[in-house]
C-alpha cells in the first residue's frame, strides 16, 4: 500500500505552521518534501510531518537552525535502517542526550518565568481590585 502524501496546505494545518514557514524550513535544509506531484507541488508524508513537529517544538526553546539541523541529522542516523557502528552510535546517543538535557533545562527556566509572570499578573489584579474600593 502506497504511503499517504499530503500537499503543503494540509501539512500546514496539521502542524500549525504557515506555508511560508514550511517553505523556509525547506530552504534552510530542515525538511525536504518526500515527493513532488506531476504539477510540481510539494508532497509530504507522515515522517515529514513528524520532522516538522520536532522543529516546531524546538523553536520555543530557542534552538538555532544549526542546532535543529544537527539534532535532526543525529536522530536520522539513529533511526536509519542500518545502525551506525558502535562508537558512532554511542556518539550520536550522547549528542541526542545532550539536546534532551538542554531542552529539560530550558523547560524549567520557562516554568520559572511563567510562575513569575503569573505572580506579577496577580499583583496587578490585586492593585486593580484595591483601586476599585477607593472613591473617585
Amino acid at each position: 500500500m502506497a504511503e499517504r502524501q499530503m500537499q503543503i496546505g494540509e501539512v500546514a494545518e496539521r502542524t500549525d505552521l504557515s506555508l511560508r514557514t514550511i517553505r523556509h524550513y525547506e530552504e534552510v535544509g530542515l525538511v525536504t518534501p518526500s515527493a513532488r506531484s506531476k504539477g510540481g507541488f510539494r508532497l509530504y508524508n507522515e515522517a515529514d510531518v513528524e520532522r516538522l513537529m520536532v522543529v516546531r517544538r524546538m523553536k520555543p526553546l530557542d534552538f538555532s537552525l544549526e542546532e535543529m539541523r544537527e539534532l535532526l541529522a543525529a536522530t536520522d542516523a539513529l533511526n536509519a535502517a542500518e545502525a551506525p557502528p558502535g562508537a558512532e552510535l554511542e556518539r550520536l546517543r550522547e549528542r541526542v542526550e545532550s539536546y534532551h538535557e538542554v531542552a529539560q533545562a530550558r523547560c524549567e527556566k520557562l516554568r520559572s518565568q511563567l510562575l513569575a509572570a503569573e505572580d506579577f499578573a496577580r499583583t496587578l489584579r490585586h492593585q486593580l481590585d484595591g483601586a476599585d474600593h477607593h472613591p473617585v
